[in-house]
């Protein structure tokens, strides 16, 4: 028997496209043709063209939310279109039941010449509502938007975050069975978008909702299964959304080296965290609380006095978190085969659960010069229980 709460159930979803806009106009008219003649043959990657969705299955009930992750390219997009109806799939099956309301791009369903009032009506209507509904839930929209002022204005003079905040609030307030929230909340305000999170907690319980971020802190606040997509397929899947952060961070941690100047009076030969445990793809890790050591071996191609050294922490979006603080009086020394070699140690490390990169600068020590700047020499895992929004997880006493 089928279980009335499932809303959404997708079954060998697989959607393809072509790199070339001219070999993908020349086979959408053959497949038009072939699809007319009832010769359609089996649907196979062709030359130019890949796989953008592959094979992904799911269930979704009322009162679960579902989390994609992903890096850029996985798929996530072309996912959420196929199931808001903007794109056919070329293999799978969609059942969605009851009304459906999305938030996948910015300003997407709006008319831009309309005002907001009256986009209201017209996505209300898309939805499938009477205007007596509408009207019903007018003030609420207008309230929770925050746009009393400009609610009479053309969308086309909104800001972005105003859009966002007309768009959520049509979608939530209308109480759809499914919604469909992309990366577009990022666009926002903490205020507003704490709020929109409360909301999504009030109506979660009579909806189903996927929901897509690269944010995994707001990943783990909300959803309690979780999809990893990588190249279009699902490379993890289940209800252990922290085990599928952990794999995101350490599956898309970069550690490439990008020299973004250098005088070439010297050379960066080493730049590694030493810890003792590890990942699958090797990536460094380590619980929170223990030491930070990086290890840096550096080899003078001129003959230059010791320079300083700078090392900075950037989370995964590249924000920069911290900087080590250095000696004033460097204790280091230049060997007879003029290498400098020494492990820069931070105590008890208190970064929140994460994947971070090390950036490196050196100057030379008199005038500050810059000798050379690099990003990303390396990258490490802060492994931890509890996901949190800021960067730092502090030690507190509470008396």
């Amino acid at each position: 028997m089928e279980d009335q709460n499932v809303l959404i159930k997708v079954e060998g979803l697989s959607k393809k496209f072509c790199k070339d806009l001219k070999t993908s106009l020349w086979y959408g008219v053959k497949d038009l043709f072939s699809g007319i003649t009832g010769n359609r043959k089996e649907r196979v990657l062709r030359p130019k063209e890949f796989w953008a969705v592959k094979d992904i299955n799911f269930e979704l009930k009322r009162g679960e939310c579902l989390g994609l992750i992903g890096h850029n390219g996985a798929g996530k997009s072309t996912l959420l279109k196929i199931l808001n109806g903007l794109i056919n799939p070329d293999e799978g099956k969609i059942t969605i039941k009851g009304r459906v309301g999305a938030l996948i791009e910015l300003g997407a369903g709006f008319n831009p010449i309309l005002s907001g009032r009256e986009n209201v009506y017209n996505n209300g209507a898309i939805l499938g509502f009477t205007r007596k509904e509408i009207d019903d839930k007018l003030e609420k929209i207008i309230e929770f938007s925050e746009l009393e002022e400009f609610i009479d204005m053309p969308i086309q003079n909104y800001s972005s975050g105003m859009k966002v905040r007309l768009g959520f609030a049509v979608a939530a307030q209308m109480e759809p069975d499914v919604l469909i929230i992309d990366e577009v909340l990022a666009v926002g305000d903490l205020g507003f978008i704490l709020k929109c999170y409360k909301t999504i907690d009030t109506i979660l319980p009579n909806t189903a909702v996927i929901f897509v971020s690269h944010s995994m802190p707001m990943v783990s606040r909300i959803c309690n299964k979780i999809i990893l997509l990588d190249k279009g397929k699902a490379k993890f899947q289940g209800k252990d959304v922290s085990s599928a952060i952990d794999l995101y961070y350490s599956r898309f941690a970069t550690n490439d080296q990008n020299i973004v100047f250098t005088d070439n009076s010297l050379k960066i030969n080493e730049v590694k965290v030493v810890t003792s445990l590890k990942d699958e793809n090797g990536l460094p890790q380590l619980n929170r609380g223990e030491d930070l050591n990086i290890f840096l071996k550096i080899k003078l191609l001129e003959n230059i006095e010791i320079p300083l050294f700078s090392i900075f922490i950037y989370d995964k979006e590249q924000r920069p978190v911290a900087m080590l603080e250095r000696n004033k009086e460097e204790d280091l020394f230049i060997g007879d085969d003029k290498y400098i070699t020494f492990t820069v140690t931070h105590k008890e490390i208190q970064l929140s659960k994460g994947v971070y990169s090390i950036n490196l600068s050196i100057v030379s020590r008199k005038r500050k010069e810059p000798i050379i700047r690099s990003n990303s020499m390396a990258s490490f895992q802060v492994i931890d229980k509890e996901q949190i929004w800021p960067s730092f997880l502090l030690k507190a006493n509470y008396k």
